[in-house]
């Protein structure tokens, strides 16, 4: 048998998870719900959802990754009793990663497309109708553009990934994420020293639960507050297809696993709280709204980079920060992506990368012409987009399932089990994994997570009032 590649070092391996989980999502996502709804207090509920829904479920994806050597092609086939079925949910597992290479890619893309634009100027001059336009007329009318920057990012990710764990996934990662770090640490104090920062801080900061309960209009949306929390704090940290599991499956025995999922998740969070204190503060000091939605990155920020003395060179940083952000997603999952072909099928790293980069060239291409040459396909309803189809199988279907599935793998007599998921979880030293945890891992967190599945349906479709 094959040696399993590991990781040099720990640090590699802390790095290269957070990586995986320091994406959009977080950096992205997370400042506008928290925008949405009343700032300091949604984020006190944030942080408790993240202890008790993420790290459990990311410890046990490490343990069914270590205990295997094996990604999620042939893990549940490994540790499954023998005659169970578990090991159908990898094929689900793993359309989940392409369906989420299959959008992300071109958000990539965008990241890079607006370094561009913001280092060589082209936002200056522009008043808040020319940062719009630029935007949609990007993504209306340049699908050219559109492809070349997605095909890049897909050459690049998959050209690291082709140099193998170490030489290429382990240190290119190192030095994106060093560098995100140092990146947005600048970006927040730089935002916070802006002359009417204080209030931004202040929203940010200091829990205001009236904010949190209720809307501008006065509606009462706690219920809808908290699910947000619940939802964003359990899928920041990209669990239920197996990409957590696939580093756990390079890491040795010297760790107990909970302290390694404890650090990935400060690592995560605390980029996601930073970030915070890079856009609030600057929006407060400019008098935008930070719960504008997703144009929050490519039409408000562009606008108060216009209006921050240097600007040019601020925005220029942060999609710096974005594109190492995109990219440290890009290149875990990819990893996870080619490792399946190599343990299912026995495929050589050159033939898996060949293979990958044509399939998720051409399979990006759907969501990237969703926007202009086919953006009369509205598969959700009128005003949805290709993108939105694929993102709601993710996000709404095999997240919260795949999640299911690893928790469930864990518990159940039926499944691997709880005695074999808390000897592998506890080997090693650092900080234990509670035996206590059994009855809340049994009969209440599986409930939570089915709730945020049918929750999530619910929002979906619920009719407009």
């Amino acid at each position: 048998m094959k040696e399993r590649e590991s990781f040099a070092s720990r640090l590699g391996f802390v790095l290269i998870s957070a990586g995986c989980a320091i994406g959009l999502g977080n950096v992205w996502r997370f400042p506008y719900i928290v925008g949405q709804y009343g700032g300091a207090a949604f984020v006190l509920i944030y942080l408790l959802f993240l202890v008790a829904l993420g790290l459990p479920i990311m410890t046990m994806e490490f343990s069914v990754g270590r205990a295997s050597r094996s990604s999620i092609a042939t893990s549940f086939h490994q540790l499954e009793p023998e005659g169970s079925k578990w090991h159908i949910f990898s094929w689900f597992g793993m359309a989940g990663n392409y369906l989420l290479m299959m959008f992300y890619t071109t958000i990539s893309g965008w990241m890079v497309i607006y370094f561009v634009k913001m280092a060589t100027g082209e936002f200056q001059g522009l008043d808040a109708d020319g940062v719009a336009n630029v935007f949609v007329n990007m993504t209306s009318h340049q699908p050219g553009l559109m492809l070349f920057y997605m095909l890049l990012v897909v050459a690049f990710c998959m050209g690291v990934c082709a140099m193998g764990l170490q030489n290429g996934v382990e240190k290119v990662t190192k030095v994106m994420m060093v560098c995100l770090l140092i990146i947005v640490v600048v970006l927040a104090v730089r935002a916070v020293t802006l002359p009417g920062a204080v209030k931004g801080l202040e929203f940010y900061l200091m829990p205001n639960f009236h904010n949190l309960m209720y809307d501008a209009e006065g509606n009462f949306r706690l219920g809808e507050a908290i699910f947000a929390a619940m939802g964003q704090s359990f899928f920041t940290l990209s669990l239920g297809v197996g990409s957590m599991a696939i580093f756990g499956s390079y890491i040795g025995k010297e760790r107990r696993l909970l302290g390694e999922a404890l650090n990935v998740g400060i690592l995560d969070t605390f980029v996601a709280l930073v970030i915070g204190l890079t856009i609030f503060p600057a929006a407060f000091a400019f008098g935008v709204n930070p719960g504008e939605g997703p144009s929050l990155v490519f039409i408000t920020l562009p606008n108060i980079f216009n209006a921050m003395p240097g600007g040019r060179l601020w925005g220029s940083l942060f999609f710096v920060f974005m594109m190492f952000a995109a990219f440290s997603t890009v290149i875990a999952v990819f990893q996870n992506i080619i490792s399946f072909a190599m343990d299912k099928w026995n495929w050589s790293l050159k033939k898996s990368v060949l293979v990958n980069w044509i399939a998720i060239s051409v399979l990006s291409l759907p969501c990237l012409l969703g926007f202009n040459v086919w953006s009369h396909i509205q598969p959700l309803g009128e005003g949805s987009m290709i993108l939105d189809l694929e993102d709601f199988i993710l996000s709404n279907n095999i997240l919260p399932l795949g999640s299911l599935i690893y928790l469930l793998f864990c518990v159940s007599k039926r499944g691997w089990g709880w005695d074999n998921f808390m000897e592998e979880a506890n080997t090693g030293e650092g900080v234990r994994f509670p035996k206590a945890l059994r009855f809340y891992m049994t009969w209440i967190l599986p409930f939570v997570v089915l709730a945020i599945f049918v929750v999530g349906y619910m929002q979906k479709f619920a009719p407009a009032s």
